[in-house]
């Protein structure tokens, strides 16, 4: 992965992680339709979008461990977060707090 930046990466794997959040709270959505409402429009519709979010998120996860080089621990939580609801944004807060996400360069202002 020669030529791969660690700030492109980052800033992937920030956008994914936020899809992938977003993705389960349309299918959560969906599921309370399904439940309360008597409709599976919802599931059929975000089930298949929050499926495909997942799996992207599992591959930009892989090739930030080898980017970011992510020890074994960091990288676990990333894909441990996957699964819970919203919580690949407590993992992007934590490894941005911790160094393992790196942090965009400010641009300076003309």
């Amino acid at each position: 992965m020669r030529g791969v930046k660690p700030h492109a990466v980052a800033l992937l794997f920030r956008a994914v992680a936020l899809a992938e959040a977003g993705s389960w709270l349309l299918l959560l959505g969906g599921m309370f339709v399904k439940y309360v409402g008597d409709s599976e429009r919802g599931v059929q519709m975000f089930g298949p979008v929050h499926g495909g979010v997942f799996v992207v998120y599992l591959v930009v996860t892989a090739v930030a461990w080898r980017v970011l080089r992510w020890d074994s621990r960091t990288t676990f939580l990333a894909l441990v977060a996957s699964v819970p609801p919203l919580a690949t944004m407590w993992f992007d807060r934590w490894a941005t707090r911790t160094g393992a996400l790196p942090v965009p360069e400010p641009t300076p202002a003309s």
